[in-house]
């Protein structure tokens, strides 16, 4: 058994005994090549449940170069399969390592277009990212508890995918463009959300972050 299949079987049981069982929807929808799996991020943790959710596929993800500088949680990041970036100072790597895994490698990218769980906003990362590696995206939201305390009302959990959006490698991601893509992942993101909960609506359980995170 590989470390990454051992971590997330770890994580599964964690979240078994605390949370309850994940709901699955539309796991049809994914496809056997590699993707880039997109998400509204609405919790530091919703990272960890579409990987468990996507399995048996194994993804990357980007981690804040922060979490990199204790080693023995460097070391057991990068074996989940984190690599770090740098918000202050964001280089190649940032593109290069997803898109040689994703063309070359056997995990696919999980990656969140607003890059942050206070901004509603679509950008081009994950665009740029799928037309260079020539592969999809693939929609998905989370339906669970965003705050810590919620962990443990268990069964409260769904995790639906969509079906992928090709990405016209010929096409010149041009600001008309990256906002065409932006509406089609944000009309999936809403249409995985209805159909899991009309009623549900997320709300960003720190506000007052907003502004520093935009």
């Amino acid at each position: 058994m590989k470390f990454y299949d051992f971590l997330r079987s770890v994580a599964v049981g964690i979240i078994w005994t605390i949370n309850g069982r994940i709901h699955y929807m539309g796991k049809d929808n994914l496809p056997d090549d590699n993707y880039v799996l997109v998400g509204p991020h609405r919790t530091w943790w919703d990272p960890v449940w579409y990987a468990i959710a996507a399995y048996p596929k194994h993804f990357i993800f980007m981690a804040k170069i922060e979490l990199f500088r204790f080693k023995p949680l460097a070391w057991l990041i990068t074996k989940a399969g984190a690599f770090p970036v740098d918000r202050h100072n964001v280089g190649p790597s940032v593109i290069k390592t997803p898109v040689n895994e994703l063309k070359s490698g056997t995990r696919s990218l999980v990656m969140f277009p607003s890059g942050s769980r206070h901004s509603s906003e679509l950008k081009s990362g994950a665009l740029v990212i799928a037309k260079l590696a020539g592969k999809q995206i693939v929609p998905a939201v989370y339906q669970g508890p965003v705050t810590f305390g919620k962990l443990f009302r268990r069964n409260n959990t769904t995790v639906a995918f969509g079906k992928p959006i090709n990405i016209d490698r010929k096409k010149r991601l041009t600001d008309e463009v990256i906002a065409d893509y932006a509406q089609q992942m944000q009309a999936a993101f809403d249409q995985l959300d209805h159909d899991i909960n009309p009623d549900w609506h997320y709300e960003d359980p720190n506000p007052k972050n907003n502004q520093n995170h935009s």
